[in-house]
């Protein structure tokens, strides 16, 4: 099964291309200035090519659904569904964080928790098991305090994510480390697309919708 990734919820543009569980090609850049709607379909022509593959040998589309940046969602997920529907293959969305643990898993962390800048001391974040990736606290808006995380002052916790930086300054966690410059990456979404896939664990595209976690608010123009 050859599967093409898209990753777009972060300052990471990231692509990537798997044949089974065996990654065939990555293409992928963080800028700060969000470069998504000019470079994710070079970047998936350049996967295609250094796959040495073509869209129509495709079977499927993973997205990374996020939470993360709204306007790159809507990238990813318009970009997605444009694929699913002219190669009437199906879609598989992954939650976006879980891309962010899969290199740290099984390195004796107790837990590893996700922290996705959300402006100001808004973060978006998640726990997981640090041996298993299970899930053990849902992926919520929180905003960060001194208090925060304060039930795993005695285990040792990873934080990763351009919003561990912020958490690093207020929280008083000896046992914990923090890995700011870990985002979102397509290739790490095959493991979890795998195990959907072969469940059948398909989206809904005409009415699949990134996972935002909250609303957008765009900025008002102010009248002359």
């Amino acid at each position: 099964m050859k599967i093409l990734y898209l990753e777009t919820s972060s300052k990471n543009c990231s692509v990537a291309i798997s044949e089974g569980d065996k990654l065939l090609c990555v293409c992928e850049e963080v800028s700060e200035n969000y470069k998504q709607s000019e470079s994710l379909h070079t970047f998936v022509e350049w996967a295609l090519e250094g796959a040495e593959i073509s869209l129509n040998d495709l079977d499927a589309i993973c997205l990374g659904k996020g939470p993360g940046s709204y306007t790159g969602l809507r990238i990813g997920a318009a970009s997605a569904k444009g694929f699913c529907y002219g190669l009437k293959i199906p879609l598989v969305a992954v939650n976006s964080m879980e891309s962010m643990i899969e290199p740290f898993l099984g390195q004796n962390y107790d837990y590893i928790i996700t922290l996705v800048d959300a402006r100001r001391m808004e973060v978006y974040t998640a726990v997981y098991d640090g041996k298993t990736g299970n899930e053990t606290s849902s992926t919520e808006a929180k905003i960060l305090d001194e208090t925060s995380f304060q039930e795993f002052k005695d285990k040792k916790v990873l934080f990763v994510g351009d919003g561990a930086s912020k958490a690093q300054d207020i929280l008083d966690l000896p046992n914990a480390e923090f890995k700011p410059d870990v985002y979102p990456s397509a290739k790490y979404l095959v493991k979890k697309a795998l195990e959907k896939a072969e469940k059948e664990d398909f989206e809904d595209i005409a009415y699949f919708e990134p996972f935002y976690l909250k609303d957008f608010h765009g900025v008002k123009k102010s009248q002359s």
